[in-house]
């Protein structure tokens, strides 16, 4: 299991595939200097 970031730690970088096949890149896709990201799981 990964470490949890703490204050001041930078968010590591990741790639998410996103349906229809698109990919996000975080945090360099993000367009601001501040952002919340939430991952919510859905309905399995």
């Amino acid at each position: 299991m990964a470490d949890k970031l703490d204050t001041g730690d930078s968010f590591p970088n990741l790639t998410l595939n996103l349906v229809g096949g698109a990919t996000l890149q975080l945090p360099g896709d993000l367009k601001s200097t501040y952002s919340i990201i939430l991952f919510y799981r859905g309905h399995w």
